[in-house]
């Protein structure tokens, strides 16, 4: 190969790496959830099948038993989701998270239709109010930023438009 071929070569495969980091970072910035209100989850109404693991949705030290960072309010939420019948895997969880908040609990959107109408979306997964009050889970904290009860919400969400958080792929 010569000098020049393999120059173009590597700009070729550079230009390819900084498309497709604008592409990531164009469907990042548009992945704010625009969740509107709907009939809630019929999960919400199942009762535990087993004994679940605590469900105080506090996400603080020593308050629930979970560890008070990002793995911890997952494995809560998957304990809450599990008794309450709602689907969803740590993966599934993990994968919609970092996309939309990169697991800032505090993340909030301020420039998407729902913010311009006065109801941004907020926390982990980038609920907007009225469809936590809708998918909101007994067991988790009334809070639309407590990570767990954000992260339990819009799982139930999601299990009631798509079948699972894990069929989530990109803004819901």
């Amino acid at each position: 190969m010569t000098t020049h071929t393999q120059n173009r070569t590597a700009r070729t495969a550079r230009l390819r790496t900084l498309s497709l980091t604008a592409l990531a970072t164009t469907a990042a910035a548009a992945a704010a959830l625009t969740l509107t209100s709907t009939s809630a989850h019929a999960a919400e109404t199942k009762q535990p099948t087993a004994p679940a693991a605590p469900t105080t949705g506090d996400s603080q030290p020593g308050g629930s038993g979970y560890a008070n960072n990002l793995d911890g309010w997952i494995k809560e939420s998957l304990a809450i989701m599990k008794a309450k019948g709602i689907p969803g895997t740590y993966e599934g969880l993990h994968r919609n998270i970092m996309r939309e908040s990169s697991g800032n609990p505090n993340a909030q959107n301020g420039w998407d239709v729902n913010a311009q109408k006065g109801t941004p979306s907020k926390g982990l997964l980038q609920v907007i109010q009225p469809t936590f009050n809708a998918y909101h889970v007994n067991g988790t904290a009334h809070s639309l930023t407590d990570p767990v009860a954000n992260i339990t919400a819009a799982a139930n969400y999601a299990a009631d438009r798509y079948g699972s958080i894990d069929n989530v792929n990109s803004a819901y």
